[in-house]
């Protein structure tokens, strides 16, 4: 076979890939690019195999042993594994999209997919968003889901903290059957935050019939993922069973001391549910702490009461387990624990917390916080379901660690340090798992036809690089990146395509 080189020129005004090879010194343009050399991952879960695979347009066209013809440009990915593109269900980076249409920390971890609007909060009207995102692409492809807070607060205004009325709940229904006409993939909903928190059961579950008659899903950040976290997964199952639909569990974790160590009797209810035909998945981040506004710390919302703060706290941990990522009243409080700024401050750690409070509801703001509050055992028992795939609940510019690390560290630590999983099942969980929960034929899958959304990496040397000090920080061992068949990363950069589409129902 003759030589050739990788990428080296692609011609950054247009969206599909326009590269150019060298043979014995002399550049021939490629209308396709065939990949030698690789181990195969095809997201099926199956042995690693090796294989070409030749790429036109935005399409695998072929995969086997075959040799590449004059002209076509080479990738020699020998040592590397090529995979799917890596599908993030629960991703937060609109905003920074919007800014930064390269998504760097995006793309550079394999993420060739973003699903956005999660956790009930999504942009309004979901048809304007996606001419915007159409009109401007970015390097990724990009879905949306409605957000049940967003339509209940245009609903209620600031008059949410209360059940709503039948009246209520058919103009939130219209609003459902609005976004879903207009192109979300499925109705988010965040009963933990503020907005949601109010409303009952029954109302979400009218809700999500609006989404299940159009073919969507319901993801949902449950009520409760700490000492209530198992009635709040009854009512998730609930929800299921009530509006014939689909599940998606936002980030699976059970977050507090009292029920630390209790995945297995939660996997127990979940698989349950399964087993009599509930369609049920989750998602999961690789990291053993959360990342969220303060608040959420007290269930009962009772911010400024010490007993209730005190055993907040005690709850995940202790004070010190509680650090201050973003604090605009005060930005010196940033990068330190509750307990840190106690100490400092010559006070306890509840009555600095209730001034943080105090602060934040002065500045009309709230303290973000991450809290790292769960245990191995629990993160490793649920990676290990099949049910359970990998998502990031990160995005760009996010002050966690997930938001750049997430895909390399799975397959950096869960899989060449610690063997919780074969690399082919992580693949698996990164790429067809998400695909069969979005209904999604042609991405997720290695296979002729597909479309080429696809990561060529090296499986001695991917990690996250990322931490809590410097969370942007890029991961290593991710090689390329093709996004419907135009290569946005390569050999530690973005090369300034940006190919990505929105997709839509």
């Amino acid at each position: 076979m003759p030589r050739f080189c990788r990428v080296t020129l692609i011609a950054v005004a247009l969206n599909t890939p326009f590269v150019w090879a060298q043979e014995g010194g002399h550049s021939t343009a490629a209308d396709s690019t065939v990949i030698v050399n690789a181990q195969l991952a095809d997201g099926s879960g199956a042995p690693l195999k090796k294989s070409s695979v030749r790429i036109r347009g935005d399409r695998i066209v072929q995969v086997g042993d075959f040799k590449a013809k004059p002209g076509e440009h080479v990738i020699d990915a020998r040592g590397l594994v090529l995979a799917p593109g890596f599908i993030d269900i629960h991703n937060h980076s609109d905003r920074g999209i919007k800014n930064d249409p390269l998504a760097e920390t995006q793309i550079s971890q394999g993420i060739t997919t973003a699903i956005l609007g999660p956790d009930g909060d999504s942009p309004w009207p979901i048809a304007d968003w996606i001419i915007e995102r159409r009109k401007n692409p970015a390097a990724l492809n990009l879905a949306v889901m409605v957000g049940h807070a967003t339509v209940r607060e245009l609903v209620l205004g600031k008059d949410y903290q209360r059940i709503a009325t039948a009246a209520e709940i058919g103009k939130m229904a219209q609003l459902i059957e609005q976004g879903m006409s207009e192109g979300a993939i499925g109705l988010s909903s965040g009963l933990e935050y503020d907005i949601a928190s109010y409303a009952g059961t029954d109302e979400v579950i009218a809700m999500a019939k609006i989404a299940a008659k159009h073919g969507g899903f319901y993801m949902t950040h449950i009520r409760d993922e700490a000492d209530k976290a198992f009635a709040a997964l009854e009512e998730e199952i609930a929800i299921g069973d009530g509006a014939h639909i689909a599940i998606e569990h936002s980030h699976i974790k059970l977050g507090t001391v009292g029920v630390w160590g209790k995945a297995p009797e939660y996997i127990r209810v979940i698989e349950a549910a399964r087993k009599r035909g509930l369609d049920f998945l989750a998602d999961c981040y690789p990291y053993d702490a959360w990342h969220a506004n303060i608040k959420v710390l007290v269930p009962d919302k009772k911010y400024e009461d010490a007993l209730s703060v005190a055993r907040a706290l005690a709850d995940v941990g202790g004070a010190g387990n509680v650090t201050i990522t973003e604090f605009s009243p005060n930005r010196d409080y940033e990068q330190h624990s509750i307990e840190a700024l106690a100490k400092t401050a010559n006070i306890t750690a509840v009555e600095m917390f209730i001034r943080i409070i105090r602060a934040g509801d002065a500045a009309n703001t709230e303290a973000i916080v991450i809290g790292k509050s769960m245990t191995e055992s629990d993160i490793k028992a649920f990676y290990q379901r099949p049910w359970v795939m990998a998502a990031s609940d990160g995005g760009i510019g996010g002050k966690h660690p997930r938001g750049a690390g997430t895909f390399p560290r799975v397959l950096g630590v869960f899989v060449r340090e610690k063997h919780w999983l074969s690399l082919p099942e992580a693949i698996r969980k990164m790429t067809s798992l998400p695909a069969q929960r979005l209904g999604w034929k042609d991405r997720g899958i290695l296979r002729e036809g597909a479309i080429a959304d696809l990561v060529l990496f090296n499986p001695a040397t991917v990690i996250d690089r990322s931490t809590f000090a410097k969370p942007g920080e890029i991961a290593t061992g991710i090689e390329t990146v093709f996004v419907n068949g135009s290569i946005v990363w390569n050999e530690g950069k973005a090369t300034g395509m940006r190919p990505g589409r929105v997709i839509s129902k």
